[in-house]
């Protein structure tokens, strides 16, 4: 089963929405337009949700002519995070941006909290649905505090940003709409008013599954793209072969300016620490697209185990525990599946994004008829 975007709006933006939907269906992924990235082969959903147990769901807001924005919830698991939580790690490439709860995460290595992604100035709202959320769990009664862990990007080129339109009940409902099974990508959720290398952008997943002699370990990644530079598909540089990319007109152009959140999930048992080490190679899957990450650009990276050998349950922090984990020496191929990963879930939120108009502006789809002609010439000239 689609997950389908939870959308608040009137009869008019719901036609908007359905129209949308329906476009979003026409365009393929990444992998079934027959583009293959990397070496490793992805999970059977090619998404952040074939690591098991892990959940997505979108709150999507379009409303009239200049709302479009939303929220993206990512759970490591279905149960209490505040008492059963996960091994993370966190990284940055470029600090312009707002990652709520990084510090803490950065400090203790774990996660207590859904996930969740939005706009810039929506941030509050967001943590204050993640905080009530945690605080009505069975088990924390006495919880006082609670640090949620909120991502952002800035879709004001689409969305008037400064209505800061998403309430807590948005942000809940996201939440609260999370499911296992295949993700909805492109104009969705966090992604529904974000712009990626001067196209539509959106929310992108994809995975990776290593093979048994290399542990049989998923890695699933999903991103919400909103960032810019010169475009490259699997290794063509479309950006400048459509006469689309960052510095075209003068030096000091903006349009490489934007911000991505790439959140990493995986089954491998893994050290906070090596789970920081994996959040910084997911940067290496998006200079693969064509980023410089620029000055403006908000580039964060999280990511988690959700192999029960590393949870920190409430017995382990209480007491000395043995935790079984991945050695160093064998968390490279993890590495290659991270990257690899990345790469195709950013390509995954643009090929499934549709052309929308919001706050003024029109920003076009990806062009995937033209990037597949291109693609498949440049593999015949390799």
């Amino acid at each position: 089963m689609v997950l389908k975007p939870f959308v608040r709006s009137a009869v008019a933006a719901s036609a908007l929405v359905a129209a949308a939907s329906a476009s979003a269906a026409e365009r393929p992924r990444v992998r079934e337009a027959g583009i293959r990235i990397g070496v490793l082969e992805p999970g059977p959903l090619n998404g952040i949700t074939d690591v098991a147990g892990v959940q997505v769901g979108h709150t999507t807001l379009i409303e009239g002519t200049a709302v479009r924005t939303g929220v993206t919830a990512i759970r490591p698991h279905a149960g209490n995070l505040f008492q059963d939580k996960v091994p993370a790690g966190f990284a940055v490439a470029n600090g312009f941006g707002k990652f709520m709860g990084s510090t803490q995460v950065a400090e203790l290595g774990e996660i207590e909290t859904p996930i969740l992604l939005t706009n810039t100035l929506s941030v509050p709202e967001a943590a204050a649905s993640a905080i009530e959320w945690t605080l009505e769990q069975t088990g924390n009664e006495q919880v006082r505090s609670v640090n949620a862990i909120v991502g952002e990007t800035n879709d004001g080129a689409l969305n008037d940003i400064r209505r800061r339109r998403v309430t807590k009940a948005d942000a809940r409902a996201a939440i609260d709409a999370a499911r296992g099974g295949p993700v909805a990508e492109g104009s969705v959720g966090a992604g529904t008013g974000t712009v990626a290398f001067g196209w539509k952008g959106g929310i992108g997943t994809s995975s990776r599954r290593l093979p048994p002699k290399l542990g049989g370990y998923t890695v699933g990644v999903l991103v919400q793209s909103n960032y810019g530079g010169v475009l490259s598909v699997d290794g063509v540089p479309i950006g400048t072969l459509l006469d689309n990319y960052y510095l075209k007109d003068e030096l000091h152009s903006a349009a490489g300016d934007g911000s991505v959140v790439i959140v990493i999930a995986t089954d491998a048992p893994l050290s906070d620490r090596n789970l920081e080490r994996l959040a910084r190679r997911a940067f290496l899957g998006i200079a693969r697209t064509g980023s410089p990450i620029t000055n403006g650009s908000g580039d964060y990276a999280v990511a988690f185990s959700t192999a029960q050998s590393v949870r920190r349950t409430p017995e382990r922090r209480s007491d000395v525990a043995a935790i079984a984990e991945l050695p160093n020496d064998r968390i490279s191929p993890l590495f290659q599946a991270t990257v690899e990963a990345t790469e195709e879930a950013v390509l995954n939120s643009m090929f499934r994004a549709v052309s929308a108009e919001g706050n003024g502006a029109r920003i076009q789809a990806l062009p995937l008829e033209e990037v597949l002609k291109l693609h498949s010439e440049a593999r015949r000239t390799r």
